[in-house]
């Protein structure tokens, strides 16, 4: 079971549902055998910027953030997984320039974010064949394409 926090602080068109970010989170979360609880926050450019820069310091916005929870254990009983922040401009943006389609870009964001958030990284060649194969499987079982077909457009960064 997935329980999600949305957040909306953006005035950008074309957002995907609450029942589209909570399919795309549960079929990233599908294997995992306990409940899970996230907040997914769509934001401007101007809070994308700030967030990246604060926890980054990058002097851009970028698409997609992963803050892991860092609970210590037995702390609190719930199953809290952390949040993401998508930035809905650039997002928008991306999906174009990669001719992509936007419901498909956000997605893939949303996959990729979650996996984040689940300990998946991309740092080592390993690791980023091992997440980017999970991506492709749950793209295509989402029914969208391969989100890597254009490697060279495709910059995803994220904390």
């Amino acid at each position: 079971m997935v329980t999600l926090d949305l957040q909306i602080a953006s005035t950008a068109p074309h957002l995907p549902s609450y029942e589209q970010l909570l399919t795309w989170c549960q079929t990233a979360l599908q294997q995992r055998t306990t409940a899970s609880e996230l907040t997914i926050r769509i934001v401007d450019l101007a809070e994308g910027l700030a967030l990246n820069s604060q926890w980054r310091g990058k002097d851009y916005a970028t698409n997609v953030l992963s803050f892991p929870a860092d609970i210590p254990e037995g702390l609190l009983d719930i199953p809290l997984l952390g949040d993401l922040v998508i930035c809905a401009p650039v997002v928008a943006q991306e999906a174009n320039e990669q001719h992509k389609s936007l419901e498909a870009h956000w997605a893939h964001l949303v996959l990729h974010g979650c996996l984040h958030l689940l300990g998946f990284d991309h740092i080592e060649d390993d690791e980023a064949e091992e997440m980017e194969s999970l991506e492709q499987q749950m793209m295509a079982e989402l029914g969208h394409p391969d989100p890597y077909r254009d490697d060279e457009l495709t910059d995803y960064t994220h904390s």
